[in-house]
Order: structure tokens, then C-alpha cells, then sequence
């Protein structure tokens, strides 16, 4: 269908332009959600196919050479809306690496299987103090058990998840050089 051959007829070309319109803004509705940026995207994209129509070489492409000419459209709209930013005069530097980021979880999915390695009691107080933030008062009324109860299990869980754990505890320089000291 030959687009742009209907500008010396102009009721044709009007009903014409209209149906693509109508297409074109349906499209541009879809990709953006947005009736005033789709109607912007339209007036750009069928003012860009009036200016270049002697560019289309196929009459029978058109349809999809307007559908080209939103999409072109669609994408310098945000590439103009994007904040640029020299990157050359910043220092990247950032605390959060690949690498840091796997420590971490490694760390995380350690404890969690320490936690889990302990008895009900002291897996209930240490997530809900330590964890949750809660006071000991308020585990003990949780629980329903004095709140004795609740430091002692505090106490014992603790000291299971330092044994556990230990070996990401840090090291004294002792430790790492493995030097003894003769008193």
C-alpha cells in the first residue's frame, strides 16, 4: 500500500493518514502507557515520514516503514531523556564487589546453617533477640517460659554458634603466624 502517493488527493490522504494514525498511536500507547508521550511519539514519527517520504522505495512497505520510523522514534525519546555523565573525571570506587558480595552470602548461608544446627529453645531466643532485636522480656512472654530461662538458652545458643563459627572469627596475629612465645 503506497503510504505516501495519497498527498495530491487530500480527503484520501486525510483518511488515510488518520487510519495510521490511529495504529500508530495504539503502539505507541502499548510501549509507553503514557496518551501524551504516545501522541508526541506519533506527531514525530508521521511528521519524520512526511519530510523523508521520498525515501521509501518500496510502496507496498509503508506501513512498516511508519512502524520503523515510531520505533525510532520511541527509542531516541529516552536516549534524549537519559542524564549523561563524564565518566572520565569520576573515580569509581564502590565497597560492594563480585567478590565482597559472595563472602558475604557465603557467611550468611553459614550462619543460617549454624542456627539450624541448634536445639528448638535456643534457635527460638537467638532469632528473636539477635535476629528480631526483641528485649528478653518480651521473648520470655513469647515463649511462656521465666525469663531465666531465656538468658540461660541466650547464653548456651551463643556460645554453640561461636564454636560453630569460629572459624570466621578473627585471627590474632599470633594465630596467623603460628608463633609461640617463650616467657
Amino acid at each position: 500500500m503506497d503510504v505516501f502517493c495519497f498527498l495530491s488527493r487530500s480527503r484520501e490522504a486525510k483518511a488515510r493518514l488518520e487510519q495510521h494514525r490511529l495504529r500508530l498511536y495504539r503502539i505507541a500507547y502499548a510501549w509507553t502507557h503514557n496518551t501524551a508521550l504516545a501522541d508526541d511519539l506519533v506527531q514525530e514519527t508521521l511528521a519524520k515520514a512526511l519530510k523523508n517520504s521520498s525515501q521509501l522505495r518500496d510502496p507496498n512497505a509503508g506501513e512498516a516503514w511508519l512502524y520503523s520510523i515510531l520505533s525510532n522514534c520511541y527509542r531516541d525519546h529516552f536516549r534524549r531523556q537519559r542524564a549523561t555523565e563524564e565518566i572520565d573525571d569520576n573515580t569509581l570506587t564502590h565497597e560492594s564487589t563480585p567478590e565482597k558480595e559472595s563472602s558475604d552470602q557465603q557467611v550468611v548461608l553459614k550462619v543460617r546453617a549454624a542456627i539450624a544446627k541448634l536445639s528448638e529453645g535456643q534457635r527460638q531466643v537467638v532469632t528473636l533477640i539477635d535476629i528480631q532485636g526483641m528485649s528478653y522480656m518480651e521473648v520470655a512472654q513469647i515463649l511462656n517460659v521465666p525469663i531465666g530461662t531465656v538468658m540461660s538458652r541466650l547464653c548456651r545458643a551463643r556460645n554453640a554458634l561461636k564454636d560453630l563459627l569460629e572459624d570466621f572469627a578473627p585471627k590474632t596475629a599470633a594465630e596467623e603466624s603460628n608463633i609461640r612465645r617463650i616467657k
